[in-house]
């Protein structure tokens, strides 16, 4: 399941490839993902890059690569600020 986009941003999930984000929210009812999020310095504010949907996420935040299952990238709210060619 995932979340339609709103005024305010989008599910992580919902980013095509090569799309830019700023979080604006990361919502979970499990503590562990969010925690996950935190140690990886996924936070309000940071500026992620969606790499790769399929058949895993691969974030990159910072110029590092990140692997993350569907679940945690369900728990993150973007606000998309532009889109590049890969």
């Amino acid at each position: 399941m995932f979340t339609r986009f709103s005024v305010i941003g989008c599910s992580l999930e919902l980013l095509r490839t090569g799309e830019r984000g700023i979080v604006i929210v990361c919502k979970s009812q499990d503590e562990t993902i969010l925690s996950k999020l935190i140690l990886m310095g996924i936070v309000t504010g940071t500026h992620i890059s969606l790499k790769q949907d399929f058949p895993s996420f691969i974030l990159n935040i910072d110029n590092i690569d990140f692997i993350l299952d569907l679940e945690s990238v369900r728990a993150i709210y973007v606000h998309i600020i532009n889109t590049y060619i890969n």
